[in-house]
Formats: C-alpha cells, sequence, structure tokens
C-alpha cells in the first residue's frame, strides 16, 4: 500500500539527505521519477516534471551548476541562476524533493574518479567539447546515486546527452529506466533552452534559422527525397541565409549510434506517424555569441 504523497516540497543540500528521502518514498510502495537540472528552469524543464509525475507517484528535481562539463572558455560563472524563481516553479507543479547541493558536497577536495563516456559521445559535442561528456556522465552517475529512482527524465533537445546517458545506463547496467521526452518549443518553433535568455532581443529571428533548417528536413522527407546529403546540404544553405554566425555543425546521422548512414534512406511508409525513426538531424550554431542546439528525428 502506498503512503499519502508528501505534503510540502522538501529542499535538501546533503547527499545521504536525498538518498533517504528517495528510499523513504520507495518503502512506503511509492515510485519515484529525477529530474537532472542545472536550474534557470523553462517551460521546457517543467514538461520534464510533469512527464515524471505521469510516469511515477513523487518527482525529485535536482538543481547543480555541474562544474565538471564546462571547458575552461565556456560559460560556467555566467551560467544563469535564478534559484527563488526555480523554488516556485517547482513548488507549483508539486514536485516533493530538490535536491541542490553545493560543489563540495559532489566534489570533494579529494575528488579524482571521472567516468569515461560511451562511443556515442565521440562525435559532435564530443569533438568540440572535449571533456564535456566525461562532466555529464560523472556528475549523471552520482546524482542517481545520491537519487536512487526508479526512472529518469531527460529531455530530446539536448539528443546527444540522452544517448549518452542511455548508453551509460545501459552500459553499466544501472537500476533506473531512462525516459526522453520530446523538445519543448516556443509557438514560433524556437527550442526552450536556459541559454535563450543570452540572445539579445533582435537576434531571435535569426535563431529561429535552427529550426527552420531543421523544418526543410522534414519537407524533403515528406516530399520523397530519401538522400540523407541533400537534407544536410539544405540545412546548411538555410543556415548560411539566415546569417547565422558560426554553424558548428549540421549533419543527418544514425539515430542510435550518431554515425554517418550509409547512404540513401527508404521510401517514407504509407504510415509515418508509426514508423521508427531512421535518422536524427543535429545542429549546433552560435548567434550573437550564444550557442544553440537542436535536432528533429526522422521516420
Amino acid at each position: 500500500m502506498a503512503t499519502e504523497p508528501p505534503t510540502e516540497m522538501r529542499v535538501l543540500e546533503l547527499p545521504a539527505d536525498a538518498r533517504a528521502w528517495v528510499r523513504r518514498q520507495q518503502l512506503g510502495g511509492r515510485r519515484v521519477a529525477f529530474v537532472p537540472t542545472m536550474g534557470a528552469l523553462h517551460e521546457g524543464h517543467l514538461a520534464l516534471v510533469r512527464r515524471g509525475a505521469e510516469l511515477a507517484d513523487d518527482v525529485a528535481v535536482s538543481i547543480f551548476v555541474n562544474p565538471t562539463q564546462f571547458g575552461p572558455n565556456e560559460d560556467f560563472s555566467r551560467y544563469p541562476r535564478t534559484w527563488e524563481d526555480d523554488l516556485r516553479l517547482l513548488r507549483r507543479d508539486g514536485v516533493g524533493m530538490v535536491f541542490a547541493p553545493a560543489a563540495d558536497q559532489m566534489y570533494g577536495s579529494r575528488f579524482s574518479t571521472l567516468v569515461a563516456p560511451p562511443r556515442v559521445a565521440e562525435a559532435f559535442e564530443g569533438s568540440i567539447r572535449p571533456t564535456h561528456f566525461q562532466g555529464v556522465c560523472t556528475v549523471v552517475l552520482k546524482l542517481f546515486q545520491i537519487v536512487p529512482a526508479d526512472v529518469a527524465v531527460f529531455g530530446q533537445k539536448d539528443y546527444q546527452q540522452a544517448r549518452v546517458i542511455c548508453d551509460m545506463v545501459a552500459d553499466l547496467n544501472l537500476d533506473i529506466d531512462v525516459n526522453v521526452y520530446p523538445t519543448v518549443r516556443d509557438p514560433d518553433g524556437l527550442a526552450l533552452s536556459s541559454r535563450n535568455r543570452y540572445l539579445p532581443a533582435g537576434d531571435r529571428e535569426r535563431a529561429l534559422a535552427l529550426w527552420r533548417a531543421l523544418s526543410l528536413v522534414a519537407r524533403l522527407r515528406e516530399a520523397g527525397s530519401c538522400d540523407p546529403s541533400e537534407w544536410q546540404a539544405a540545412m546548411v544553405e538555410e543556415l548560411h541565409r539566415s546569417g547565422v554566425d558560426t554553424i558548428d555543425y549540421a549533419a543527418v546521422v544514425d539515430p542510435q549510434t550518431l554515425l554517418p548512414l550509409p547512404g540513401p534512406l527508404s521510401p517514407l511508409p504509407s504510415d509515418p506517424a508509426n514508423a521508427p525513426p531512421v535518422a536524427v538531424a543535429l545542429i549546433a550554431a552560435r548567434i550573437a555569441g550564444t550557442r544553440l542546439l537542436d535536432n528533429l528525428l526522422v521516420r
């Protein structure tokens, strides 16, 4: 028989307290979902929280800006931190526990163990940010130990990161399910991201170039094109035409391995809505100094 749901949101800083909270819920027969975040929450994060509430009885969220996944010239120091707003939103959405550790709780003075990421981390973000996924895998594995939930929810917006975590969980036989939730977008198509707030007001239209480029891939597929190289060229052309400052990558690859596709794909099936993905289009681009990522699954 499940216990009653928690009556108020707990905000915990110590790993032992967070672990005990999860174990208490589970011993009471309640299933726990976990949403790891770095704060600066927006509607995309809250969609993950709501998905967690669909999959479990209680939802735990972590807020921790993880220093080990930032490179030396990246935005760790200026990454947006909106603590009071974050807590207000999570309390409104019925979160049971927030784990918000200090850096020295996660990485003590003698900390030296790092997790090597799986092979799917090698290209794209892994080649541009060489230590990024090592930091991601290390902190996520630590969080899974501290918050031993039944299911963890991640967003598709960071597609490669989600694949890295899924492969790490499988490779290391971790006892947690991973649920990947579709990208949440503004009405004009811009993928929600904490870094969007870096964009100057006049550069939002340029940022929409990522979604326009991905939408071109969908239209080409629907029009009968089976050639990923054609889709990739169309994405690059649209990004250049829209005045994107820098294209880090714009590629169409295998949705599981992120390796290049061997050649043309099969024609679109008669019922594409239920067809499995055959490719993923990935984009990383810089606009007014802000680095944006987006992706689209191709069925």
